[in-house]
């Protein structure tokens, strides 16, 4: 590898899966990394296999499927983490180990070990990993606070015990770019057999530097970055891969680095991970947000339309957008809607395409224009609803106004038998909501109600997003429609489904503090 390629790692469906309500489902985390492998994802950092059954489970079936990136498990400092990652990664052609442990004052009083005590259960666990696995990844967790000369030492005894890469954790997102730089660049000169591994940058956004800070810790020597898609994780999140990406691929002059992600693929990736995990991108968010193509001002619109790089310094199509929305109608046919989804990066088997069809056409009946993020829209949308699952909605009916309480019928489809249900409630939502626990009782707990306009105009398509809690098990439903109490309706029951199957694996003999979000399917 050459000294100017940077080795992307990604860490989505380990450390971005952390997120609270960060929800995946076992296909949907293999449909993920399948995307993250088709685009040039180098290391694939799959989960933590010794946290559930479903997380080992994953993580075997990635690197069973991995076609070309290198397959990465989660291991803490001890043999029944490290022996347990090395049996899910071990199926992939290229694996990886990565074992940690905090390094910091704080982290190090946790388990009250002494540093000498830590520094031997380093060696011994390093060792373990790499007499397994020959690419073995270490990490100092939180080692922007870990006093200087102990981070050196700890660094040099995982080296000797043969670790291939030395990653530099920003735990808490504490440092700063000068700082960033200046470590990496430090150690790299001061410890031992520095030169014969690869170092790392895992940078969190807590004060908002993460993408500075990594690419700062590149120009001090590192040559692999840890990242998420969206900047996904637990807190403010971790570094975003699009951001890192396109930074280096736009300022090359500067920053002379390269990875070898194909940045055509950055949106629909972006896209799917919003939906999948229930997280949805800000509007203004850096090279994948809904606004970071788009010019509202005169001026910028004025010097748009006389040369486009008055306003933008990357095309849209190189994160993989189609550069215009250019809307399709009622009159559309099939192979103009193939296109389209072509151009938005989806590849639709004839089947898929039918059924989006259909509702593309239901849509079009009822709106004037059907723009790109509509038919984004609808594909995500399709992608949740299942004809297995469970519940389904039949109809509703929605009566409110200033006269009195909001009142809602519901019908629906539960196991096959129709039952209808009407309740009142404070707003047309929440006696939709109420007239469906009628029909299903639960107790789950409401943890978010997110709407959203997918384009412009009364007619415009709602995103809605609903968060459930159960027991400790947290599920995301979410649908589109043009009626916002209908796409509420679709999300709660999406997410309803989603617990169901965790109660099916209760049912089934499966110890309740066993099964978490992760395992269902």
């Amino acid at each position: 590898m050459s000294d100017n390629r940077v080795v992307i790692f990604d860490t989505t469906l380990r450390d971005g899966e952390q997120s609270p309500g960060a929800t995946m489902t076992h296909d949907e985390k293999l449909e993920i990394a399948e995307m993250l492998d088709d685009m040039g994802v180098d290391i694939i950092e799959a989960g933590f296999p010794i946290a559930s059954e479903g997380d080992f489970a994953a993580v075997s079936e990635i690197a069973k499927r991995s076609k070309n990136s290198r397959i990465c498990g989660l291991a803490r400092a001890n043999f029944a983490d490290i022996d347990r990652c090395w049996e899910a990664v071990k199926h992939a052609e290229k694996n990886r180990i990565h074992t940690f442990i905090g390094t910091s004052p704080l982290h190090r009083a946790i388990p009250n070990l002494t540093m000498d005590e830590m520094a031997d259960k380093i060696h011994e666990t390093v060792s373990h990993a790499r007499n397994l696995c020959e690419n073995v990844q270490w990490s100092p967790m939180d080692a922007t606070r870990t006093e200087w000369d102990y981070l050196c030492r700890v660094i040099e005894i995982a080296i000797k015990a043969g670790a291939t890469t030395i990653n530099i954790p920003d735990t808490v997102g504490y440092t700063a770019p000068m700082e960033s730089a200046d470590l990496i660049k430090k150690l790299i000169e001061t410890v031992p057999g520095a030169d014969d591994v690869i170092f790392a940058t895992h940078c969190h956004n807590d004060l908002g530097m993460a993408t500075a800070n990594s690419l700062a810790a590149v120009a001090g020597g590192a040559r692999q970055i840890e990242c998420t898609i969206n900047g996904l994780g637990e807190r403010a999140g971790n570094t975003a891969l699009e951001e890192v990406v396109m930074a280096l691929k736009v300022r090359n002059d500067i920053m002379p680095w390269s990875t070898g992600i194909d940045t055509t693929k950055l949106m629909n990736i972006s896209r799917r991970v919003a939906t999948v995990s229930g997280f949805p991108v800000q509007f203004n968010k850096a090279i994948v947000g809904k606004n970071a193509f788009a010019h509202e001002s005169g001026i910028h619109q004025d010097g748009m339309l006389k040369n486009k790089e008055t306003f933008e310094i990357m095309r849209p199509e190189d994160v993989g957008l189609s550069g215009t929305s250019l809307p399709l109608g009622k009159h559309s046919g099939r192979a103009a809607l193939r296109d389209k989804l072509e151009q938005l990066g989806f590849e639709v088997a004839d089947n898929q395409l039918k059924d989006i069809f259909v509702r593309f056409k239901e849509l079009a009946d009822r709106k004037k224009e059907v723009f790109d993020d509509d038919i984004v829209a609808l594909v995500r949308a399709g992608s949740g609803e299942d004809e297995a699952d469970r519940l389904q909605l039949v109809s509703m009916k929605v009566v409110c106004g200033t006269g009195g309480p909001a009142e809602s019928t519901v019908e629906m489809e539960v196991d096959g038998k129709d039952i209808t249900a009407t309740s009142e409630g404070d707003g047309p939502v929440d006696a939709t909501f109420k007239a469906i626990r009628q029909i299903h009782p639960n107790t789950a707990r409401l943890q978010l109600y997110q709407v959203h306009a997918v384009t412009e105009g009364t007619d415009a398509q709602a995103t809605v997003s609903v968060r459930l809690e159960e027991d400790g098990v947290i599920a995301t439903g979410q649908s589109a429609n043009t009626d916002t109490v209908v796409a509420s309706a679709k999300a709660y029951i999406h997410a309803l489904n989603r617990l169901l199957v965790r109660r099916d694996k209760v049912g089934e003999g499966v110890d309740a503090k066993e099964v978490s979000y992760k395992d269902l399917a």
